[in-house]
């Protein structure tokens, strides 16, 4: 063998040797890398699920929250329909008290124009009368309106019942009664809106008593004190016809 054989030789060999250090240099760099690449992945993988696991207690904190909140929605919604309950019957039952108080209360009516304040039993007693006469009952409702006015002196009824009183006495031909009535009306009220017409029964019962000469002097006094009216009218044709 040469020496330039010999020295190729050594070369080749210690090509050959420095490649095979490099070759395993390279798998043991490709090893760690790969292994620090699965340690990270692994680390990664337990951090995510330690999130997930977080999240899942976080959504189940939450589930929990939201049913506590729905049973105290629902306890409260409870209460709110009892306590609105309890405040209807509330309700009611001082509706009933105040509708109960009322019928005993005094209250303001309005009789011919006239307003007054009167107490429920007498306008209750007041009305039962006046049915009665409408009825044609005048015997029955001049007892009755005698009896209102007797109990209640002081009534706002009082003129309106004088002026009842005296036309269920006429229609029952008790003319004597029937006059004194009428003039307690005009004596109470003489610019009622009832005066004037109770002048003019006044001079109808004087007729019916055949008193002319107290009918024809009443009739003048209609005409005079009320004129423009329609008893003014009736009495100046009465006159007329009495002369």
């Amino acid at each position: 063998m040469t020496l330039n054989t010999s020295f190729s030789v050594r070369a080749v060999a210690l090509a050959a040797g420095v490649l095979v250090s490099l070759s395993a240099h390279a798998a043991l760099f490709e090893d760690t890398e790969a292994r620090r690449a699965i340690l990270d992945l692994r680390e990664r993988v337990e951090r995510q699920g330690e999130e997930i696991q977080n999240f899942q207690r976080s959504l189940l904190e939450q589930q929990n929250q939201f049913e506590a909140l729905r049973a105290e929605t629902a306890r409260l919604r409870g209460e709110k329909e009892e306590l609105t309950q309890e405040l209807r019957r509330q309700q009611e039952l001082s509706q009933g008290v105040d509708d109960r108080l009322k019928k005993f209360e005094p209250s303001k009516v309005k009789v011919d124009g006239v307003e007054f304040v009167a107490d429920p039993v007498e306008t209750k007693a007041y009305e039962e009368a006046l049915a009665v006469f409408r009825k044609g009952e005048f015997g029955a409702a001049a007892t009755a309106f005698n009896d209102f006015i007797k109990r209640n002196p002081k009534s706002g009824y009082g003129v309106p019942a004088l002026f009842w009183l005296g036309n269920a006495q006429y229609a029952n031909r008790d003319y004597t009664n029937a006059i004194k009535n009428f003039n307690a009306l005009l004596s109470k009220a003489p610019s009622h809106m009832r005066a004037a017409e109770s002048m003019l029964s006044v001079a109808n019962c004087q007729l019916e008593l055949k008193d002319t000469k107290a009918a024809r002097k009443t009739l003048g006094e209609v005409v005079k004190s009320y004129p423009h009216t329609e008893a003014a009218a009736a009495a100046t044709e009465r006159l007329a016809k009495l002369k």
